[in-house]
């Protein structure tokens, strides 16, 4: 029987249930981080969304180390909220526009697929908890860049607010 940290650590991990699904879990969960993103956005600016990007990490850690625990890999695909926090943290950085979530959401999948290096890096050398966590950041570092490029290439509803 699973005590309510370890339903809690599961509902987290797998983003209520998107990482559960048998098809594109990644992608899930990050469309699952999109709206609450975007609600972050609307009360509270770029710095809320930051913030729900701290907090889905930290939680992550925390979520990601009890749910290796209960069913042990090396980074489970049902685990997505590594996803949630890369994906809030690449459009914290830019102002609220369908086209900057589409083209982060875009960026920020095709990063975490691809992952050039040091996000391959950080997928196949840091182990538990934190290696599931860390190559996410790294790819939306990437996508804050290609972001970036887009602005600097004049792409309407693109813009950084640093």
């Amino acid at each position: 029987m699973r005590t309510l940290k370890d339903r809690l650590a599961i509902a987290l991990s797998t983003w209520f249930g998107a990482g559960l699904s048998p098809f594109a879990p990644g992608t899930l969960g990050s469309l699952g981080a999109l709206p609450f993103a975007y609600l972050a956005q609307m009360l509270g600016g770029n710095i809320a969304v930051l913030a729900f990007a701290a907090l889905s990490y930290g939680a992550g850690l925390w979520a990601a180390r009890q749910y290796l625990r209960l069913f042990g890999g090396d980074d489970p695909r049902e685990v997505v909220i590594d996803e949630v926090a890369g994906q809030s943290l690449l459009l914290a950085a830019f102002a609220p526009s369908w086209q900057a979530y589409a083209a982060g959401f875009v960026l920020f999948r095709a990063f975490d697929v691809l992952k050039p290096w040091p996000v391959s890096w950080a997928d196949q050398k840091i182990k538990g908890a934190p290696g599931v966590m860390l190559d996410d950041v790294l790819a939306a570092l990437y996508g804050i860049a290609a972001l970036a490029l887009l602005q600097l290439l004049g792409v309407p509803g693109v813009s950084l607010v640093f």
